[in-house]
């Protein structure tokens, strides 16, 4: 009888549950990455708000609670389990830096909670260390170094250098850039490598060392204040004049702005080429946050719209809030992106999105930089083939 009892008891709550909010746990480093992370959160309140005012999931609207990691692997595993054991979340999302993506990953798997992972790049994420509950939004170090390789092969330069922070992100950018290149071009020397501390660069001494090794080219992956520090001496000391120049996340406005009349002419970027992106779904987001934020969105503002969109899509077709179900609603779903470039899927294989992203070079136009020259690159057609994935990836 007792056993009946606390059944009764507890069918109630779990009728008003399933007519509540549907909450997730975002995390994010939103005091180390402001660049990126304001304008990713305008864009996942935008889009939460939007599908809200539709009628929600099934009549259920969305919530979101939202918590800082300040860039700490160990705080965003903390805040993991508050949000799961205190706040009830059905979902994980987020996260940024990629050191910090595989310890919520790594989280996912051992409690069994799902995890739509917004930015983090490493390709760890969704192949040496996928699993199960984790999926991946954003084009990785992978798939955006073939986007660069495709561009970078063509060209004459045969001497390499890289520069790129030195954590799980920049190596592995690093990494495939090598690897990709070599293989388009068995030509190509690498001739040395700068791996300096995130956020603490010492752009002179990186810029001296680049230059004694006399590239022909060199493989950027430095962002934010690295990327502004590095510029700026490697403009004073000369380092660009004559080299081609290969940089990932370049073109992307929050990296591409602040360098202002610093900008350099002609290199090889992926970004996001707001301006002049005129389609119509592109549009009508770009009015709305703009009506809604008072400035222009960035390429955070679309990772973060784009991520609520895909999870939506999501809970649509799994109709349940119960891990399990969404995870395998999750595999195969497709949602349109911000971007108006047509639908984008999760691969069942490996959980990783086909979103693309756009290359093009960049362009000094009076006292600001933007990218010129660009096109999309559709993520789908710079993914690893099958076989190579589940020679990475261990076996769900």
């Amino acid at each position: 009888m007792a056993g009946v009892a606390v059944a009764a008891l507890a069918r109630p709550a779990v009728l008003r549950a399933q007519t509540g909010p549907i909450r997730i746990g975002e995390i994010n480093s939103y005091t180390a990455q402001p660049a990126f992370l304001g304008p990713y959160r305008n864009g996942w309140l935008l889009a939460q708000e939007q599908i809200n005012a539709s009628g929600g999931i099934d009549g259920r609207p969305l919530e979101t609670v939202f918590r800082d990691d300040a860039g700490k692997p160990e705080d965003a595993v903390r805040l993991a389990g508050e949000l799961v054991n205190a706040e009830g979340v059905a979902l994980l999302a987020g996260g940024y830096l990629s050191n910090v993506g595989l310890a919520l990953g790594d989280f996912a798997k051992q409690n069994k909670k799902l995890y739509a992972a917004s930015e983090p790049l490493t390709d760890a994420l969704v192949w040496s260390r996928g699993n199960r509950y984790t999926f991946r939004l954003r084009p990785s170090t992978y798939m955006q170094a073939a986007m660069l390789v495709e561009e970078a092969a063509k060209l004459p330069a045969k001497r390499w250098a890289t520069v790129a922070p030195n954590y799980e992100y920049g190596q592995s950018a690093v990494k495939w850039f090598r690897e990709l290149l070599a293989k388009k071009r068995p030509d190509v020397e690498f001739v040395g490598e700068q791996f300096p501390a995130l956020g603490r660069i010492d752009a002179g001494a990186t810029v001296q060392a680049l230059e004694r090794l006399r590239p022909e080219g060199i493989f950027n992956v430095t962002f934010g204040t690295d990327l502004l520090n590095f510029v700026r001496q490697g403009n004073t000391r000369g380092l660009f004049e004559g080299r081609v120049v290969a940089s990932m996340l370049s073109g992307e406005p929050e990296y591409l702005e602040p360098l202002g009349e610093e900008c350099p002419d002609g290199w090889i970027v992926t970004g996001y080429p707001r301006d002049d992106l005129d389609n119509e779904v592109h549009v009508k987001l770009r009015d709305a946050y703009r009506q809604k934020f008072g400035e222009l969105p960035r390429c955070g503002s679309i990772v973060g719209h784009d991520n609520v969109q895909a999870i939506a899509a999501m809970l649509r077709k799994a109709r349940s809030t119960e891990t399990e179900a969404m995870v395998e609603a999750f595999r195969g779903i497709r949602f349109a992106t911000g971007y108006g470039t047509g639908e984008v899927t999760f691969r069942a294989l490996d959980h990783q999105s086909t979103l693309g992203a756009f290359v093009g070079r960049t362009k000094l136009e009076g006292k600001r930089g933007k990218m010129v020259d660009w096109r999309y690159a559709d993520g789908a057609d710079y993914l690893p083939g099958e076989a190579e994935v589940r020679a990475w990836r261990p076996q769900d």
